[in-house]
């Protein structure tokens, strides 16, 4: 006897460019798990679908007219919406993604990237964890010189205990509360404090800002662990 059936994760598509807006919608439609629930052409549009239909996922485009993506998603923060923000940006917008770390965004695509990242951007950020883009995060992290980088990182990540370091590495690597758990043999809600420590701990808002610290201290554990 089978299980019973998961609902899909429920997604508001924002792109002011109806080309792109197509061609994600048709990404996300080919994945059996994820439903494009609305889609809106402005930011100001996307903020109104995302707090009527109270979607999993909201995947909002950086540049937009009315209300840019960085706005709207700084305006479903400030209005309490428990939605995940899953920004679409391009190269040459290294200094908006800073942005939007602040603003509470889960996760970043590329537009021009694989299809599949996008999926899987949904998915992990549905899923409470934090998405990065490989080529953003290269390119996040190419932002400050070497040195300072790694040494400000380690600094600040040296004040975690060995657990708190552990799962702050796997938390960079993109992993959920619930295959940290897995990984470490710990049940979730021990892993849920030890993520609020880490947050705590490195003076971060969120996932993302933590994940980009786990990177620049070196901290990403391999594919075994």
């Amino acid at each position: 006897m089978s299980g019973p059936l998961r609902r899909p994760i429920r997604v508001v598509l924002a792109d002011d460019e109806a080309v792109v807006r197509i061609g994600v919608a048709a990404v996300l439609a080919a994945a059996a798990d994820v439903e494009v629930v609305a889609e809106a052409a402005d930011g100001r549009e996307a903020v109104d679908l995302a707090l009527a239909h109270r979607p999993d996922v909201v995947v909002l485009d950086i540049r937009m007219p009315v209300l840019d993506g960085l706005d709207a998603a700084a305006e479903l923060r400030r209005a309490g919406s428990p939605t995940a923000v899953l920004v679409l940006t391009t190269f040459g917008e290294d200094a908006h993604v800073t942005r939007a770390l602040g603003e509470g965004a889960s996760g970043f695509v590329l537009k021009t990237g694989d299809p599949q990242e996008i999926i899987a951007g949904v998915r992990a950020v549905a899923a409470g964890a934090a998405y990065l883009s490989p080529l953003i995060t290269r390119r996040v992290l190419d932002g400050v010189p070497t040195t300072r980088r790694d040494g400000a990182a380690r600094a600040r990540v040296a004040a975690l205990t060995d657990r708190e370091r552990e799962v702050l590495g796997l938390l960079g690597a993109g992993l959920s509360n619930a295959e940290i758990a897995a990984r470490l043999h710990l049940v979730e809600g021990t892993v849920k404090v030890h993520v609020s420590a880490v947050l705590g701990g490195l003076g971060v808002r969120n996932r993302v800002q933590a994940a980009v610290l786990a990177h620049q201290a070196q901290l990403i554990p391999g594919p075994s662990g």
